[in-house]
């Protein structure tokens, strides 16, 4: 009997020693493993991703002396994709300066950002989405965001200064003047004080090389005169997609956020080149910009017009031809373009944007939505430019299409959605990475612009800059 309790004894106390050891083993079997790390730098901000197969805890706190940005990732293995993710931050990056990660805990992966400044850090979870699974998502943001109608002001100082160097009889405004005339300058050809309003003659008004009306004040100036105030349209230019989100792919892998960018590029430089006219991009590299925030961008500069510029993607290959959109508000003007807006608008979910950030801008931009005028200009851009794509390619629709574009929606700008070609199409894809098909679109954009201001001169916005002549 003794026997059989010692036997007994021994085989429940190794049942127990193996129950613990199970026990204790269970979260190294369940760890989740990282299938993917990214960096996204920009000047606006630096996005991390982290992607895994499973939803991932996490913890965020920022350390002082020196700066650094502290994320415990809870439950995760620390394999390769985590380990690699030092070699992915560029030397050239404007916050990160380096990273380290090791175990902090037996369930816990700490990764430390070595920081170049004092930032505004952000960190939110994403569900699946798009051909990403869940994701954690860290946007890096300077502690004071730069201004956009500040850099705008600058770059057009610098170019004056350019100017100046070449001509010496230029005088020219500095910034901090220029900035008070962008705030407190009256509108264009405002009638003094106490008179009442004269419509400007026929012949007092030229048209510049761009086809821009020109104010008289945009003569050149005499000698041992004080600069007076020209009129500049500034034209947003928005490169679709980006970083996270990939926008469509063609069949050989060419992705729309490459297109996108690479034509917004040529249609600023070609803008710039023009007298009296000066363009804005909303992103100048690969990183992802929400759609409200494109927006936000375009008003914050104060733009005379919006440009989004997109390769089109459909089910069927044999789709083609070019497309403009504006924004609707009473529904779209056809299947294709409602599916296209909401393939469009799905841009947030792809590139990731924290929802738990309420934007008071963008709440506003959709209330304005009654400003039908902003619609009826939209259509009349929308027109030009597409006559002019005309001339380069086939027309998916001949008339300007509608749709509840996100991407669309300021209230006080006229707005158009620019699809340059079907790139599901093989033949189209095969254009749209053709160099001189793209410098065909972007010259066609631009003219259908400088057509619809020739028509519409925007003479009565608050925009100015010091005039060198």
């Amino acid at each position: 009997m003794l026997s059989r309790a010692v036997r007994f004894s021994t085989s429940g106390a190794l049942r127990l020693v193996l129950i613990s050891f199970l026990i204790a083993a269970a979260p190294a079997f369940a760890a989740v493993s990282l299938i993917a790390t990214r960096v996204w730098p920009a000047a606006e901000y630096t996005r991390v991703t982290f992607e895994a197969r499973q939803p991932v805890k996490y913890q965020m706190q920022v350390l002082q002396n020196p700066t650094r940005l502290v994320v415990d990732l809870e439950g995760v293995e620390l394999n390769a994709e985590l380990s690699d993710l030092a070699k992915r931050v560029a030397e050239d990056d404007p916050y990160i300066k380096s990273v380290r990660v090791g175990r902090f805990k037996p369930t816990v992966v700490r990764v430390v950002f070595d920081l170049k400044a004092d930032v505004k850090p952000g960190i939110f979870s994403l569900a699946p989405a798009g051909e990403y699974k869940h994701r954690v998502v860290l946007d890096i943001y300077p502690f004071n965001p730069p201004d956009p109608l500040m850099a705008l002001v600058n770059a057009t100082e610098a170019e004056r200064e350019s100017s100046a160097a070449q001509r010496p009889e230029t005088v020219a405004l500095k910034p901090d003047t220029e900035l008070k005339e962008l705030k407190d300058a009256p509108p264009i050809n405002a009638p003094p004080e106490g008179k009442p309003s004269a419509k400007p003659e026929p012949a007092q008004q030229s048209k510049s090389p761009a086809g821009v009306a020109e104010s008289p004040q945009q003569k050149p100036l005499e000698k041992g005169k004080k600069p007076g105030v020209a009129r500049l349209i500034t034209v947003v230019v928005d490169a679709g997609h980006g970083g996270e989100d990939p926008g469509a792919r063609g069949r050989k892998g060419t992705k729309e956020k490459h297109i996108t960018l690479t034509i917004a590029k040529r249609v600023k430089a070609l803008i710039d080149a023009e007298p009296g006219m000066r363009a804005v991009l909303t992103r100048d590299g690969d990183y992802f910009i929400a759609l409200h925030e494109r927006v936000n961008k375009a008003r914050k500069v104060q733009a005379d017009i919006f440009v989004s510029i997109h390769a089109d993607a459909f089910m069927q290959p044999h789709a083609n031809g070019s497309s403009v959109f504006a924004l609707s508000e009473r529904g779209a003007t056809s299947v294709a373009a409602r599916w296209l807006a909401q393939r469009e608008n799905e841009a947030d979910l792809i590139g990731g944007v924290n929802l738990d950030v309420k934007d008071p801008y963008l709440a506003k931009t959709l209330l304005d939505l009654s400003q039908t005028a902003t619609i009826n200009d939209s259509l009349k851009l929308g027109k030009a430019v597409l006559g002019e794509m005309g001339e380069i390619n086939r027309l998916h629709k001949p008339h300007v299409e509608q749709a509840g574009f996100a991407v669309l929606k300021a209230p006080d700008i006229p707005s158009i959605l620019v699809e340059t070609a079907f790139i599901s199409n093989p033949e189209e894809e095969k254009k749209l990475n053709d160099p001189k098909y793209q410098d065909k679109m972007a010259e066609a954009i631009v003219s259908g612009i400088k057509a619809y201001f020739a028509k519409n001169p925007a003479l009565s916005r608050q925009t100015t800059v010091a005039a060198v002549k």
